[in-house]
């Protein structure tokens, strides 16, 4: 990827100490990350494991490991669904995906564009990873923006990561590996394109961050409306079970309701706030339904879901004046 000749943030980070720049970012505590996430693999399945993410917000603690990450033994090889955070993370999940199998990695699927899953992919030949045309479109136009933002939330842990595009673009189909098929699914509602894998030996679905279990589901990029039609889409598919992007794998709809059932809740209640003519302040404020204390990060997503969809009810709704918002 073509970079400008200025040094980004992350450039600066790569090349100085934590303790050198902390006065340059006050709003983070910088702390030297240990040498290694220590991952380890919980086994859904003969030949299939999840890493499982933290249910939290990316910070310097948990170096932003907080995305599930999928293996699959085949006969062709280790199959990986999503890489990670960074470099060091990516790194580590291409060694124990090969010592879970015994096989060098095949192919890296990434489900969508949003850093917690793809900054691992520099571990990978970019022939092996694999994703649909509107992951790497959004890639090339956003993918320098998240590595900065990475940067600044994860700090160290970041060190040496560069984005790295896949080159291999798949649709919608099926890939054989040996003695595993799996099914991909193109959709879109968490981001213009996000992409599902089924595995037909398993009966397990991956459905990436188009689901969410017991933590707040994200949206800065989403389309709520199409959203809804890919949850519906996801529960009419008969699976074993399914693996979310954040949260427990389970063999149940929890995941699909819970998720369905946060992104309606946003919706009436950020749109009622502004139909009721609260500002965004007042409207952060408001009490959220008692069903979501039991959900991680509900008031932090639910005041992030707001920034960018106040806006857009403003943009939408307001008086034009001279041929701008009032």
């Amino acid at each position: 990827m073509r970079r400008s000749s200025r040094p980004s943030r992350r450039d600066v980070m790569a090349a100085l100490s934590a303790s050198a720049v902390a006065h340059l970012l006050p709003a983070f505590e910088l702390e030297a990350a240990p040498l290694t996430y220590g991952l380890s693999a919980q086994r859904l399945d003969d030949g299939v494991w999840m890493i499982a993410g933290r249910q939290e917000a990316i910070t310097q603690k948990n170096g932003g490991a907080i995305a599930n990450i999928v293996i699959f033994d085949t006969s062709a090889g280790a199959v990986i669904v999503d890489t990670g955070p960074s470099r060091r993370f990516g790194e580590e999940l291409s060694a124990l995906a090969t010592e879970l199998t015994g096989k060098p990695v095949a192919r890296v699927f990434l489900t969508h564009i949003h850093p917690d899953h793809v900054f691992g992919n520099q571990a990978f030949k970019p022939e092996a990873l694999a994703a649909t045309e509107g992951v790497v479109k959004g890639l090339k136009d956003m993918g320098e923006g998240y590595a900065d933002a990475m940067y600044r939330a994860a700090g160290d842990w970041m060190r040496g990561t560069e984005l790295v595009l896949p080159k291999s673009v798949v649709a919608a189909g099926v890939e054989d590996f040996g003695n595993r098929r799996l099914r991909l699914l193109t959709m879109r509602g968490h981001t213009a394109s996000d992409l599902v894998i089924f595995d037909e030996r398993s009966g397990f679905l991956v459905a990436g961050d188009l689901v969410f279990l017991d933590r707040a589901a994200t949206t800065p990029n989403a389309n709520l409306e199409h959203w809804k039609i890919a949850l519906a889409n996801l529960g009419g598919i008969p699976h074993r079970l399914l693996v979310p992007g954040h949260g427990p794998a389970e063999n149940s709809t929890r995941g699909l309701d819970q998720t369905r059932q946060w992104i309606m809740m946003i919706e009436d209640t950020i749109r009622g706030a502004f139909d009721r003519g609260l500002d965004i302040n007042e409207a952060a404020a408001l009490p959220l339904p008692a069903w979501t204390e039991g959900i991680a990060l509900a008031r932090y997503e639910y005041e992030r879901s707001l920034t960018h969809i106040y806006p857009k009810l403003e943009a939408e709704r307001l008086p034009q004046v001279g041929g701008r918002a009032r």
